[in-house]
């Protein structure tokens, strides 16, 4: 997963294109460096999977 890739996918997910996003443990890593990055990180909650996968959604506000 490129950087430019992950920032689309958490752009479809802020604007609300896309409701989830599943990341698979090959590119977890490349993904959350990118997700670590953005000013609005709380707003994104990540579900832990089986196998080493998450499920990434968008819930401003979730964290308080």
């Amino acid at each position: 997963m490129t950087v430019e890739e992950a920032k689309g996918i958490l752009d479809q997910l802020r604007n609300g294109e896309i409701e989830s996003y599943r990341v698979n443990k090959g590119n977890f890593l490349a993904f959350r460096a990118v997700l670590v990055a953005q000013a609005d990180i709380k707003d994104f909650r990540g579900n832990a999977q089986h196998g080493g996968e998450a499920i990434y959604t968008y819930e401003p506000g979730w964290t308080k």
